[in-house]
This record gives structure tokens, C-alpha cells and sequence, in this order.
């Protein structure tokens, strides 16, 4: 069963599509917040950062969605999934979540400790963005190289 999912002389499929559109969009938006937070004058605690997140994350959603939609325009009926491509979007939802479920201890300690909320705001955002990278890179790999 090692090889099940090889895949010389595959193309890109609709689904590995989706997925380097998610992982562009999902790092693109993360890095653009940061740039801007770190952009702004003061202590960094003190920034006004809670519209900047809402907006990043926001915007995350709709270039995600747009992006989907630029997919499917260009995809030309090659919208068809199959059973390695929903098993590679099992494990790497399975890998992702794991991240996800282990690093919001991180944002759960902070609030333990009283920390101020924009850290952990930041942490559980963070967090978010490393779980969908991590995620998305799974199922890049398995694409490209099999399980």
C-alpha cells in the first residue's frame, strides 16, 4: 500500500489547485498583517490591531473564495474528485487539526497567565495560520509524492 499514491506523470489536479491557493492566500494575508503591526509607531502591545485582524482574516476568506472560483473557471470540467484526492484531504485535515488541537495550548496559556489580549489574539491567529500551512503542505507532498 506504500505506493498507492504515486504520482509521475500526473498533472495538477483540481484539488492540488485549491490547495496551493489556500496556502499562497493563508501566508500572503498572514505576512501582510504582521508587516503592517510591525509597520506602526509605539510599543507593539499598544498597537491598534484588532481591525487589522478582523480584516486580515476577513480578507483571507474572500481572496480564498475568489481563488476557488478562478480555480473552477479555469479548471475546464477537470473539476472531478476522486478517492486520492479525498484521502489526501483527509490526512492533511487529520495532520492540520492535529497542529491546530496541540498549539492552542499556547493561546489556552497565555489566558491562564493573563496575558494581554493581544497576545493572545496573535497566538491563536498564529496558530490558525501555522495549522492550515501545515495542513496544506501535507497534502502538497502527498500529491506530488505519494504517502
Amino acid at each position: 500500500m506504500s505506493g498507492f499514491l504515486y504520482t509521475e506523470g500526473v498533472g495538477v489536479s483540481y484539488e492540488e489547485r485549491g490547495t496551493w491557493v489556500y496556502l499562497v492566500v493563508t501566508l500572503g494575508t498572514y505576512v501582510a498583517y504582521a508587516v503592517i503591526l510591525l509597520r506602526r509607531s509605539g510599543p507593539l502591545v499598544d498597537v491598534a490591531y484588532k481591525s487589522t485582524l478582523l480584516w486580515a482574516i476577513g480578507i483571507a476568506v474572500a481572496a480564498s473564495v475568489v481563488g476557488r472560483i478562478l480555480v473552477e473557471v479555469f479548471a475546464r470540467g477537470d473539476q472531478k474528485t476522486d478517492v486520492r484526492d479525498r484521502d489526501i484531504n483527509r490526512i492533511g485535515e487529520y495532520v492540520g487539526g492535529a497542529v491546530l488541537g496541540v498549539g492552542m495550548v499556547l493561546p489556552l496559556a497565555l489566558t491562564l497567565l493573563e496575558a494581554r489580549h493581544f497576545w493572545i489574539a496573535n497566538a491563536m491567529y498564529a496558530v490558525f495560520v501555522l495549522a492550515a500551512v501545515v495542513g496544506s503542505v501535507v497534502k502538497l507532498v502527498a500529491y506530488r509524492r505519494g504517502f
